[in-house]
């Protein structure tokens, strides 16, 4: 039972599947092209939407969010298709930016369990979630962002702006150890 990492071509979707075989959490990098029935065959316990350049070139990264009972992670891009799903809205950013930025959690859900009120991480902000779905609730901001992290309101799916996968988000491991922990939580319980 893996972790799907959906290929949206963003230049870090290696890192995070790397990311995740060093943390020994079984996973693949799969084609955003595969069918619905292509995923399912492959018994994911869990969907992480990978960054990429363009929302256009997403493949059927959207049908994925629309027909999976999975827990789904967006990153960067990612976290931006799942807001644009439920009918939030994307713009490019005030500030674009590349940099290593500190996030305040607003939260204390699953995905940020451990990591305390705030947190260093490594930001990407050409285009960002402007306007957040009635759907989903914010869990972090920063003071460039104010969705920098969002989840569904009952679904496990969960969006971040930034980059837990590169070593200047030095507490990202967290993210992905939470989420696989989040994963076989709900595939236990089905």
């Amino acid at each position: 039972m893996k972790i799907l990492v959906i290929n949206n071509h963003g230049q870090y979707n290696h890192r995070i599947l790397r990311s995740l075989k060093d943390l020994d959490i079984p996973a693949e990098l799969v084609s955003n092209e595969l069918s619905l029935e292509e995923i399912l065959e492959k018994d994911p316990i869990g969907i992480i939407l990978g960054g990429g350049p363009d929302i256009d070139g997403v493949g059927n990264s959207e049908e994925y969010i629309n027909n999976l009972d999975l827990p789904i992670l967006g990153i960067c891009l990612g976290h931006q298709l799942l807001a644009k799903s439920f009918g939030g809205k994307i713009a490019t950013a005030d500030n674009e930016s590349y940099a290593t930025i500190e996030i305040n959690i607003d939260s204390d859900d699953a995905i940020f369990k451990d990591l305390g009120d705030e947190m260093e991480v490594y930001a990407s902000h050409k285009d960002e979630v402007t306007s957040l779905p009635c759907d989903f609730n914010p869990l972090a901001s920063s003071n460039i962002c104010e969705y920098e992290a969002i989840k569904h309101k009952d679904k496990p799916f969960y969006g971040i702006q930034f980059h837990p996968e590169v070593h200047h988000t030095p507490k990202g491991d967290l993210i992905f150890k939470n989420f696989h922990t989040i994963c076989k939580n709900y595939n236990s319980s089905k």
